[in-house]
């Protein structure tokens, strides 16, 4: 809805979102959306405007992003790809584009959708403030992501678009232990095309799979496991010139940056520092902004309330109190610390 936070304002550097859209199409067997949303609804995200998108870029906030009193990149494509085959018919992702293009406004897009690279998309791509990340894992995956374009399509997207934009990343989100041999292999081309980086998070199954534990409401690879793996993936990515991000929160301090989106220490692209993230393993940088002391902006980690009534404490709170709160929560830490 709108310009958003999600659950993700915890823990993410980029928590702000934008859908133009709501569905998707790709049909991803694994993806994770489809356990919140209908994604097979898919449609004009009605809430989320241009006017909205243009009014946050002005310095205008709403109830849910008045705590952030700065520039921060705007996260597009959060449940929803802006480039699946609707665009086509109601080009609301072009007309962003031009906004972005036209203001210089810092942005993080996430696609698997082919129409990225192609005219005027491309074009106007090239003139954004924009890092790019192109959702891919290995070709195996080909038969479970129908409705996307292939793997092989996908690094000719790379190609095209790569020497365009100010990074282009790579999210082998999920990741999968068994095909780990498949995505190692994948790391010298994505070096060859003009990829920046690779960020990698392990699958999450809401049932339980051979190899994996509980942890919270899912389960998940053991910390070891993943270690063991991310360790040879980064020492690779690294020999091949590239930028290895964790995006999986029990392992963010082997990245190259703490942050996963591969926008660290680009001009202009300043994230949240006051989260779990930085509290645990940040704490010179944890430090809230004048914004985040005033009473009302606590209404983005409406994500974690249940009903409305639980929604009325937070308006009587500053980002500062709850996230404090947060910090001292065993189940707030959780996808941090594993226990």
């Amino acid at each position: 809805i709108m310009v958003d936070c999600g659950t993700q304002i915890t823990l993410c550097d980029f928590p702000v979102r934008v859908d133009m859209y709501r569905g998707c199409s790709h049909g991803c067997k694994y993806c994770f959306v489809s356990r919140k949303y209908d994604i097979k609804n898919i449609g004009i995200n009605k809430k989320c405007t241009l006017k909205t998108v243009e009014n946050f870029i002005k310095g205008h906030r709403s109830q849910v992003t008045n705590w952030c009193d700065w520039k921060i990149p705007l996260h597009w494509g959060g449940v929803s790809d802006p480039f699946q085959p609707l665009e086509k018919k109601h080009r609301l992702s072009l007309k962003l584009l031009e906004l972005f293009a036209e203001t210089q406004y810092p942005f993080i897009v996430s696609t698997k959708g082919e129409l990225i690279a192609d005219e005027p998309y491309i074009t106007l791509l090239g003139k954004c403030n924009a890092v790019v990340q192109i959702s891919m894992v290995c070709d195996k995956l080909d038969s479970i992501e129908r409705g996307a374009p292939r793997f092989n399509k996908r690094l000719a997207i790379i190609e095209k678009i790569a020497p365009k934009v100010k990074r282009l990343n790579v999210r082998c989100q999920p990741y999968f232990v068994h095909l780990h041999e498949e995505i190692k292999n994948n790391l010298p081309t994505y070096a060859k095309l003009g990829v920046h980086g690779v960020i990698f998070e392990g699958y999450k199954s809401i049932t339980k799979m051979s190899g994996m534990e509980r942890l919270g409401a899912d389960y998940v690879y053991s910390k070891k496991i993943l270690k063991g793996k991310f360790t040879e993936l980064k020492e690779l990515s690294h020999e091949n010139g590239l930028k290895f991000y964790s995006g999986e929160n029990r392992l963010r301090t082997m990245g190259d940056s703490l942050g996963c989106c591969g926008a660290d220490g680009l001009q202009g692209f300043e994230g949240n520092k006051y989260n779990i993230n930085h509290y645990l393993y940040d704490r010179n940088n944890f430090i809230p902004t004048k914004s985040m002391l005033n009473v009302g902006t606590a209404r983005c980690f409406k994500a974690f309330t249940q009903d409305s009534f639980a929604v009325a404490p937070l308006r009587r709170k500053s980002y500062k109190e709850f996230m404090d709160i947060c910090i001292k929560d065993r189940s707030m830490l959780r996808p941090f610390l594993g226990v």
